[in-house]
């Protein structure tokens, strides 16, 4: 039987969501965040910082820029110098993509039967960017794979030209494509980042332990399963899909807010919504938060609980956009109060101000301070 709905305050219900999203209280290190998330998204782009990194520098104790990515691949994750990456046995997460909705994320050993079937049904499928391979990519593709079998880690860069493939997001070669499909595949993983996030492929023996690449695909309703509780570990108060409630109903309490769609939250995560109802005391700190971070990720959840209308809009067309190219959302305790469009200028050791729009009462520049120290800028 589904519980009673809990009914919230607004204030009650944001109070709960940042402290059970780590704002409050981050944790010591990349291991427990990534653990406590479920998975972090990964992505290429670097305007102020990237993605991934903006999302962890709240979440993680005096977080680096790249600590993902070290935690990752070791040392040599970000470099294109000789040093060999982590061993197999030192690997406690690694890179790939999510089922269900194919975002590139960060996840830990555990997740690797969930994606085993998703990896398979690729290699049946039609499409120029993860599906079956093509004739051509069949042949070329016993070629990189011996090569990286024989001189370890190696990007698409370090293999002769065979030619363009047909035109897709971020693939222009025929090397490029089918190392990204061997990828999708499982065939290869990715060994480390080297310089502008270059991806180096090694075969999954080399890169995830003996014990993680032995076990069998998980049943699909079990990988279901749990792909909804990783959205909750996500989010950690969201909506929940007609089809995806049933997965994890003894998992799940209903809450209920005030002008929200119906939210749900982990049963696990009661303590911290009781710690949260008693927690009266003003929050000071001021944060801006990524554009795809957890607490607004779900575009609906944010307009009816925080009241802020928010797109993310890197890939909008100039002349369409309302913030800015990668506008940073300011959230002041219990308010997203408006937004900064910040730009690093690496070359002048400067982080530029795009636009910016703050509720009149809140000042946004120490925040804006605070993210150009953190990137090493003035």
């Amino acid at each position: 039987m589904p519980h009673t709905p809990l009914q919230l305050t607004p204030d009650h219900a944001r109070r709960f969501q940042r402290r059970a999203l780590l704002l409050d209280a981050p944790a010591p290190d990349v291991a427990t965040a990534l653990a406590h998330h479920g998975y972090v998204q990964i992505d290429p782009l670097n305007i102020c910082g990237r993605m991934h990194d903006l999302i962890l520098r709240n979440r993680v104790a005096n977080y680096r820029e790249g600590d993902l990515m070290r935690h990752l691949h070791g040392s040599a994750a970000e470099s294109d110098a000789p040093a060999s990456p982590l061993s197999a046995d030192a690997r406690t997460a690694f890179e790939h993509h999510h089922p269900q909705t194919g975002i590139l994320v960060a996840f830990n050993l555990d997740a690797w039967p969930h994606l085993l079937g998703a990896m398979r049904r690729r290699t049946r499928l039609a499409g120029p960017w993860s599906g079956r391979l093509s004739p051509k990519q069949k042949t070329l593709a016993d070629k990189l794979l011996t090569e990286i079998a024989a001189r370890g880690p190696l990007s698409s860069e370090d293999f002769d030209d065979h030619g363009p493939a047909r035109r897709v997001w971020g693939s222009s070669s025929l090397v490029k494509a089918t190392l990204q499909k061997l990828f999708f595949h499982g065939r290869l993983l990715i060994a480390k980042r080297g310089t502008g996030n270059r991806r180096y492929y090694d075969l999954p023996e080399r890169i995830l332990p003996a014990a993680t690449l032995s076990q069998t695909a998980a049943p699909i309703k079990e990988t279901a399963r749990w792909s909804v509780l990783l959205k909750l570990r996500q989010r950690r108060l969201c909506t929940l899909k007609r089809d995806e409630l049933p997965l994890v109903a003894d998992h799940v309490q209903p809450v209920a807010v005030e002008n929200c769609p119906p939210l749900y939250c982990l049963q696990s995560d009661l303590p911290i919504l009781t710690q949260s109802e008693n927690q009266k005391s003003k929050i000071e700190n001021l944060l801006l938060l990524a554009p795809l971070d957890p607490l607004i990720y779900d575009r609906r959840v944010t307009a009816a609980l925080w009241n802020f209308n928010y797109t993310w809009e890197a890939y909008t067309p100039p002349a369409k956009r309302v913030r800015g190219h990668y506008s940073l959302p300011i959230l002041a305790g219990t308010e997203i109060v408006g937004h900064v469009d910040p730009k690093a200028d690496r070359a002048a050791r400067r982080l530029r101000i795009a636009g910016r729009s703050v509720k009149r009462g809140h000042k946004s520049a120490e925040a804006v301070r605070t993210l150009a120290r953190w990137l090493g800028l003035k």
